[in-house]
Parts: C-alpha cells; structure tokens; sequence
C-alpha cells in the first residue's frame, strides 16, 4: 500500500476512532500488528526527494536521509515515523504508539494473541 494511506488507516486504529465509544482523552483504541512493512510505495520522485532529519545533539550536526536510504537501513522506520506524526504530541499520544508492533517480513512475534487480519481497500 501507499504509505499515507496506511499510515492513516493505523493512525485511526490506535486512537480508536473507529469505535462508537471514542473520546479524545482516552485510550481505547486497539493494538495493531503491521506485517511487510518494508514493502510500501510512495508515488512520484518522493523515494529520492522525501527527506528524514536528524540531530545528534551537537552543534552544527543535523543528518539528513532520502526515504530509499532510511528503509535500506531501517526498513520500519519509514511507517513508524509516518504514523507517529498522525498521533496527538503528548502523554497519549506517545502511549497510543506503544501499540504498534511493526515486522519488516511475513513473521512476526504476536500469534499467540491471536491478531485478526484486517482489509484495507486499496483506492
């Protein structure tokens, strides 16, 4: 899938927005296993173009990396920074993102929950 269509769609689940019993200041939403993860798109020239900062916390040391660079070395971080920018910036925000579970390949850890497979429509 396109990765802001994903993101979107992961970013809903945590938060629990597609629940009836959701408010904001709650954290109802569900766990979300992502499996494949380094096999998104992105649409244009953004593999090249798409740029992810970094400091080091040093003077002058700000990093920088292209999209296609970032899921070379890291294939999951290229999702998890996608949706962390969808979730609220505070206390539960960062405990909704807890939640996420990314797996760069077919395997992951978490069948002994039991995780439903969820469709999401490709547009």
């Amino acid at each position: 899938m396109i990765l802001g269509r994903l993101a979107t769609e992961i970013a809903i689940r945590l938060r629990g927005k597609h629940k009836p019993s959701f408010s904001t200041f709650i954290d109802n939403g569900d766990f979300v296993v992502v499996t494949n993860a380094d096999k998104i798109r992105l649409t244009g020239r953004k593999w090249d173009q798409k740029k992810y900062y970094r400091h080091t916390g040093y003077i002058g040391s700000i990093k920088e990396s292209t999209a296609q660079e970032l899921i070379e070395k890291h294939p999951t971080d290229v999702l998890y920074k996608a949706v962390k920018g969808m979730l609220p910036k505070n206390k539960l925000g960062r405990q909704q993102l807890k939640k996420l579970k990314l797996f760069a390949g077919p395997e992951h850890t978490h069948a002994a929950q039991m995780p439903v497979d969820l469709d999401i429509k490709q547009k």
